[in-house]
């Protein structure tokens, strides 16, 4: 009988940034739950690959778009391809995000400008196209990917801390909005995570030193965030709304 709180059969869900890292590994476990998938990136290539992984033994189907979210249009077109291609949304997952680490005196115009229209204001026009069908239903899940680095920060994560940061402020308002039409926003905030994003742009010092910092002594897998997307996208979590679920092995209660 528990099974079934965590049941999505029926379910549709997409999950923007969803052909690899963490945003796969959530796409593939929202399947293996029951949804159907629709994924979203910049490459074309890498979303044919990524989808079959993700719906591989699985029975559900699933298409890809690809969508750059920095681009306003692009966003748009997302919400109206996914609508055309699926009928509808229950689930959104809103993971695309870019890190440019710069100093806060060192912050050009076209970095801050960019990583804030792909961390946040994609975030709002998503899910503000997306929206309207859900309170149709009176029925929905909106799960923004936050980070650690909206609770904490280091340095040169000016741009990144703050869209993070925002993020939290975004699902706390959107709760109120949507909560009596039967829909829950909430974040989840990853802690060091081994995928591409990371990896890219810290040292082998840094790294390490993220591994200590955790109660747990290590990185975190990407399928260890299909326990805390299914919780957030499932009627197990039903009551939970407005919410930031850390999901860090420890790493800001040090």
């Amino acid at each position: 009988m528990a099974s079934n709180y965590f049941n999505l059969a029926g379910k549709v869900a997409l999950v923007t940034g969803g052909s690899k890292g963490l945003g796969k590994a959530m796409a593939r476990a929202l399947a293996l739950a029951g949804a159907d998938i629709l994924i979203s990136s910049r490459h074309g290539n890498e979303l044919q690959s990524g989808l079959a992984e993700i719906l591989k033994d699985t029975g559900r189907k699933g298409h890809y778009v690809v969508a750059d979210m920095s681009k306003r249009a692009d966003v748009q077109k997302l919400a109206q391809q996914a609508l055309a291609l699926m009928g509808r949304v229950d689930i959104l997952v809103n993971n695309a995000g870019t890190n440019k680490p710069q100093a806060i005196d060192e912050i050009s115009d076209q970095v801050w400008d960019e990583v804030l229209e792909i961390n946040l204001t994609s975030v709002m026009a998503l899910t503000r196209a997306l929206v309207p069908q859900m309170k149709e239903r009176r029925w929905g899940r909106i799960i923004h990917i936050s980070s650690i680095m909206g609770f904490l920060s280091k340095e040169k994560r000016n741009t990144y801390s703050a869209t993070k940061s925002a993020l939290l402020g975004l699902a706390r308002a959107s709760a109120l909005d949507l909560g009596p039409f039967g829909i829950t926003v909430n974040c989840i905030a990853p802690g060091p995570f081994l995928t591409d994003l990371p990896m890219s742009v810290l040292s082998d010092a840094e790294k390490k030193a993220f591994a200590d910092h955790t109660a747990l002594g290590r990185w975190g897998n990407p399928e260890e965030l299909a326990g805390p997307i299914l919780l957030l996208a499932s009627d197990a979590g039903s009551y939970i709304t407005g919410q930031a679920l850390v999901v860090d092995g420890g790493f800001i209660v040090r």
